[in-house]
């Protein structure tokens, strides 16, 4: 896959992200949403679940969960996806043709 490939899907999945969502919650979720809705003093979930996918975001971005499996389905960083262009194509690496190593030293 490629840079592009990634963006065609990025853009695909935000089309298909209505603007409510309507998420079953187990048992689980339900009561720690619930102890966070008590401790923050708020009647308003949604906005605790956009704080959820703003820091589960964060958090994979800064430990580099998300590169990891950027460069895994794509050959990306997330680096490479915000500037539009590989890091080979930054540096000028995809400039320049494949050396020939066998070939290199005959005369």
């Amino acid at each position: 896959m490629s840079l592009d490939e990634l963006t065609e899907d990025v853009e695909s999945a935000y089309g298909d992200v209505d603007e409510e969502q309507s998420v079953s919650l187990d048992r689980e979720t339900r009561h720690e949403l619930a102890m966070l809705s008590a401790a923050f003093g708020t009647e308003d979930t949604d906005e605790l679940l956009r704080r959820a996918v703003h820091l589960l975001f964060q958090t994979t971005v800064d430990r580099g969960t998300l590169d990891f499996h950027l460069r895994q389905g794509y050959d990306v960083t997330y680096d490479e996806y915000l500037s539009g262009m590989t890091f080979e194509e930054m540096t000028g690496q995809d400039q320049y043709p494949q050396r020939d190593d066998e070939r290199r030293y005959q005369m």
